[in-house]
């Protein structure tokens, strides 16, 4: 694993500096910055800004190529660190893998068991993360027979179990239909009341209800970082978007793009 800088003791549950990563050759973070606490961080981006590489970066999945990162204020610079910090990060990618012949509380079962949740606490922990995506009663359902939505939850289901203090989620209400996203909406407050939750997503209107603080990625870089509700006040007055907050972020990539073209 690539070293990561040390950075000064913070109370932060994320804060990276300087952060770059990509696959080979290929750079797809450069000079990330980005300091979050507790409450509920939406990230918005267009294709290729490099969201994803950022969450499987911030889970631990891939080493920073180079960088400061922390995670619960320890610096992560060792396949040790990460696995450490690990055990305390909920991480559901936009693609999941899952053994179809799996039910689904063996999944989130599993799930429990890859984060090392002790096994005296499992069978509860396992109980209350499916009652919170709506699932108890699919518990012995096998994951080949659910429906898109369903799959989907049970993934939710898989990254919030054992109360993890940092819950990372890319793309997650992707096949979910509008009461099952207004219903995820309402669980990540909740969520949000005692750990930190990172959502990746395409969907404007879903960061303004349940996001405390907004980031918009630009070309593997950090173009905003803040409320919501200061996006919305940046918009133009002939900015494409239906509510404040999309023409907000229009106005926002118009920027940066106008930028990286002079």
């Amino acid at each position: 694993m690539n070293h990561v800088a040390t950075i000064e003791t913070s109370t932060a549950t994320i804060e990276a500096r300087e952060l770059r990563q990509g696959y080979g050759s290929r750079r797809v973070i450069e000079g990330l910055d980005l300091q979050f606490g507790k409450g509920v961080l939406g990230l918005l981006g267009p294709n290729g800004a490099g969201k994803t590489t950022l969450l499987r970066t911030l889970a631990t999945v891939v080493p920073a190529q180079s960088g400061q990162l922390r995670i619960f204020g320890s610096t992560v610079n060792s396949v040790a660190d990460a696995r450490r910090v690990r055990r305390d990060i909920g991480y559901l990618p936009q693609d999941f893998g899952y053994y179809g012949s799996f039910t689904v509380r063996e999944f989130i079962r599993y799930a429990a068991w890859l984060r090392e949740l002790p096994a005296a606490d499992t069978a509860a922990a396992v109980d209350d993360a499916l009652e919170m995506v709506d699932l108890s009663n699919r518990a012995t359902t096998r994951l080949k027979a659910l429906s898109g939505g369903m799959l989907r939850r049970c993934g939710i289901a898989s990254a919030i179990v054992g109360t993890p203090k940092l819950v990372i989620l890319d793309e997650p209400t992707v096949g979910l239909d509008p009461l099952q996203r207004m219903e995820f909406r309402l669980l990540v407050r909740r969520l949000a009341a005692t750990c930190a939750v990172v959502v990746s997503t395409h969907l404007v209107e879903d960061v303004g209800m349940m996001c405390t603080e907004v980031a918009v990625m630009v070309q593997g870089r950090i173009a905003f970082l803040d409320t919501p509700d200061k996006l919305a006040a940046g918009a133009a007055s002939d900015a494409v978007g239906d509510s404040p907050l999309e023409r907000g972020y229009t106005t926002l990539l118009a920027a940066a793009n106008e930028g990286s073209d002079q």
